[in-house]
Parts: structure tokens; C-alpha cells; sequence
């Protein structure tokens, strides 16, 4: 059986490397690459991302990749966003009072998380609908690791939209992650998350 060739965006930004060894480990035949026509050849494509949500939406405009990201959505062929990489599939991100449009693949804004204690760093259990793909196959307190001070929060307008929603909470729910037809996302980090993050990559590998 052929390993799925999995693109990761080097757009500037992210944990690249670490995704690069995850990946692979978990059966994939991966390559980092800013190239947008081997971003759009893959089998799947991994759009990575720390730090701040306008500087990755930067990197993203810079690069010219929005529209590979949003082709590939539209055309069914898979794609995962990880920490600010899956930020800025949303609709905009409100950092320090400055609002900067995402790629707009999913309604709803990213903003501070209201708890005492932030950024939110550490493991933490989720909460998966039946539906999930990419938590199918782990058991329930199984664990993730979160490091941000920005998410995107379960609302109407993102169930609407028919996604399987993933919560978590630190000072209320926040999203955890997201799967709507081609397109998967994950405030944590599944490369950093050890054999929970692997399983799910797995998963992820199995819709390719």
C-alpha cells in the first residue's frame, strides 16, 4: 500500500519539523514545501501555525496560499489546520483590539480566551461528537496538548454549518477542533500529544 503524500505549508510559520516527524511516523510520506502546486498535489495538506494570527495570515497572503487552501476545500481534498494554522480558517481574529481577516472557511471570529490563567498551556480532555472521524478511535479522557491565549468558541453559526465540533474548556468551552467535509482542524497540538495525537494523525491519514 502506497503511503499518502502529505504536504506541510512552510509559509513562515510553525512547527514544522515536529508535524514533518509526526507525520511520518504515522505512516505518511511527507514533504515541507512552500510550493503552492505540491501544496495543491498532495493528498492532503497540513497548514501548521504559532504565535500570532495576523503574522500566520501574513505569511499565508504573502505566499499566495489562501486560494490553495480554499480550492482544495471546495474540491473535497483534504486539508488540517494545527494551533493558528487552524485559527485562521476562521472567519477573522481579534488580538489586542486589532481585527484581522482569516481565510473565511469558517464562520466565527478567534478571540482571548476569558479565563484567569492565560496563554492556556498543558494537556487537556475533549469532548468529540459521535460523528468525529478524527476521535473515533480513542477512548474517552484521552489527551491533548494546548498551548494559545486565542480560540474560536462553539456557536450556531459553526453548527450550521453541519462540522463536527470538538469542545474543551479553560474559562469556558472554546473549540477544540473542527471537521467539516474536507477540512479538519485542531487548536491543539496532535504532533506534540503523544500516542492520542498519533492515533488521531492516523485517523486524519485514513481520509486521504
Amino acid at each position: 500500500m502506497t503511503a499518502p503524500r502529505v504536504a506541510v505549508l512552510d509559509y513562515g510559520s510553525g512547527n514544522l519539523r515536529s508535524a514533518q516527524r509526526a507525520l511520518a511516523r504515522a505512516g505518511a510520506d511527507v514533504t515541507v514545501t512552500a510550493e503552492l502546486a505540491a501544496a495543491a498535489a498532495a493528498d492532503g495538506l497540513v497548514v501548521p501555525g504559532v504565535g500570532a494570527f495576523a503574522a500566520c495570515q501574513a505569511g499565508v497572503d504573502a505566499l499566495g496560499a489562501g486560494e490553495v487552501v480554499a480550492s482544495r476545500v471546495a474540491a473535497g481534498r483534504p486539508v488540517l489546520g494545527i494551533c493558528v494554522g487552524a485559527q485562521i480558517l476562521f472567519d477573522y481574529g481579534d488580538e489586542h483590539g486589532v481585527v484581522t481577516k482569516g481565510l473565511g472557511l469558517l464562520p466565527g471570529g478567534v478571540t482571548r480566551l476569558d479565563a484567569q490563567r492565560v496563554p492556556h498551556m498543558g494537556w487537556n480532555t475533549v469532548t468529540a461528537p459521535p460523528e468525529s472521524v478524527l476521535f473515533a478511535g480513542l477512548p474517552p479522557g484521552s489527551r491533548f496538548y494546548f498551548v494559545h491565549s486565542y480560540a474560536a468558541r462553539p456557536t450556531p453559526a459553526l453548527a450550521a454549518t453541519g462540522a463536527a465540533v470538538t469542545v474543551t474548556e479553560h474559562g469556558g468551552p472554546f473549540v477544540a477542533a473542527v471537521e467539516r467535509g474536507a477540512l479538519s482542524a485542531t487548536q491543539f497540538h496532535p504532533e506534540k500529544s503523544g500516542a492520542s495525537g498519533a492515533t488521531l494523525l492516523r485517523a486524519w491519514l485514513g481520509t486521504l
